[in-house]
């Protein structure tokens, strides 16, 4: 058998037990061990434990429970909550300004968190019942919560950012930074939707009544403000001084760590419940992270050691003669076909080894690659049938929201995305204009 062959058997073979429900370091793991076996013997049981060393000497890897911890201690403490009521008062008077404040909310909630599962569980929990009592349109503001909470993966510290870092061997810092302005510009896109749909038609998103808006005076306003600062100063205290080069990264996350977990302190929310369940979810996280990426470096080394790469290379530029832009497009394309039944990090592990050698191969900056992986793992993320942000908000949402509304809802945020995916194609300095700045003006 060919070596091309044993690389699809094995491809194929890594999808077929993803679809039985396996979990997904069980599957691409035991599909590496058994095939290094037969190819190489008892010498293939080499494999797994290099994968394991090297991810034990990979320092930056201590980034990724820190960053966890900051985003569920800021979750667990509530600090979320008082963000919701800053929006909920500054932007309420206007139509549709509840499901713009959401937006601003999920931002904040990515700067604080890098994970799209927070946003959607806050956003759901807290806004979603106060904009139904509104009278907000069911359909709007279900698209808009999953909208707004895919933003967690793309504007930093995106922690499936680190995890491309890791993986494509490129400067976490740089990758962040290249994720701010297009995460930026897709709020600002959902926010022009939603304010020129409401505009059109009010009955979708009602404005605050004056009776309302008259009990909340000035000095409450100012005072809410803080509640929108407190994250701000978490985030600038743990990017400043990575950007500015008197940190490191792993200094970094550990800045942000602690920042969070004083600012819960000082506002009297850090109790035993909130530390266990923070520290609980960040090692059962962490963990799960970790046999993933083992298993996708295990299963990376066989598919390098039989030259699937060279081969797949050879199939779209020589034998099919694919133009550059032609094979991008497709691999993103696959991206979206994966995201109907995986989540993010399994797509990512599953065809790193394939298309991260491919890109380079091919001209493309691995920098911006990583952002256009990941806007378009938010849209898979909100594509039926199976798209992982569907599920989620059919798990929380109240029983007067159908599946059916839910399947509805994304349509315009889906097309938005996909417009944001097609401008940052068709110009990649949105993406590399922030961290090319910063490196070369520093």
């Amino acid at each position: 058998m060919s070596h091309e062959l044993i690389a699809i058997f094995m491809f194929s073979a890594m999808m077929l037990m993803l679809l039985t429900g396996q979990r997904v370091f069980g599957a691409i793991g035991a599909v590496a061990a058994i095939s290094a076996l037969a190819l190489w013997g008892t010498g293939g049981s080499d494999i797994p434990f290099s994968a394991v060393m090297k991810l034990m000497k990979w320092y930056p890897l201590l980034t990724l429970p820190m960053f966890i911890f900051m985003g569920y201690v800021l979750s667990e403490s509530k600090i979320a909550d008082d963000l919701y009521r800053m929006f909920h008062v500054w932007m309420g008077p206007v139509s549709g300004g509840l499901a713009i404040g959401t937006i601003g909310l999920m931002v904040l909630i990515s700067a604080m968190n890098g994970l799209s599962v927070a946003g959607m569980a806050i956003g759901a929990t807290i806004a979603l019942p106060e904009l139904l009592r509104r009278g907000y349109d069911k359909r709007m503001i279900t698209g808009v919560i999953q909208a707004g909470s895919s933003l967690g993966i793309l504007v930093p510290p995106s922690v499936v950012l680190v995890l491309y870092a890791m993986i494509a061997r490129q400067p976490v810092g740089q990758l962040w930074l290249a994720g701010v302005i297009p995460g930026l510009m897709m709020a600002g896109m959902f926010v022009c939707y939603i304010y020129i749909r409401c505009r059109i038609t009010p009955a979708l998103g009602p404005a605050l009544d004056a009776e309302e808006r008259a009990r909340v005076g000035t000095r409450e306003k100012l005072a809410l403000l803080t509640s929108g600062v407190l994250p701000l100063v978490i985030f600038f205290a743990m990017m400043f001084p990575f950007v500015k080069g008197w940190t490191s990264l792993t200094e970094s996350s550990a800045i942000g760590a602690m920042t969070a977990f004083m600012a819960a302190v000082v506002k009297r929310r850090m109790t035993w419940r909130v530390f266990e369940k923070s520290v609980r979810s960040t090692l059962a996280i962490s963990c799960m992270f970790m046999f993933i990426i083992v298993a996708a470096m295990g299963f990376g080394a066989v598919f390098d050691g039989l030259g699937a790469v060279n081969a797949i290379e050879n199939l779209f530029t020589e034998r099919l003669n694919l133009s550059p832009w032609t094979i991008l497009i497709l691999m993103q394309l696959s991206f979206l076909l994966m995201g109907t039944f995986l989540d993010d990090t399994a797509m990512l592990v599953i065809v790193a080894p394939l298309y991260i050698p491919l890109v380079d191969t091919l001209g493309f900056d691995l920098v911006w690659y990583g952002v256009l992986y990941t806007i378009t793992t938010q849209i898979a993320y909100m594509t039926p049938p199976f798209g992982y942000n569907l599920f989620l908000m059919r798990a929380m949402a109240p029983r007067e929201i159908t599946m059916g509304d839910i399947y509805g809802s994304i349509v315009p945020f889906v097309a938005v995305m996909v417009l944001a995916l097609a401008l940052n194609m068709a110009f990649p300095q949105i993406a590399l204009w922030l961290p090319q700045t910063i490196y070369e003006g520093w």
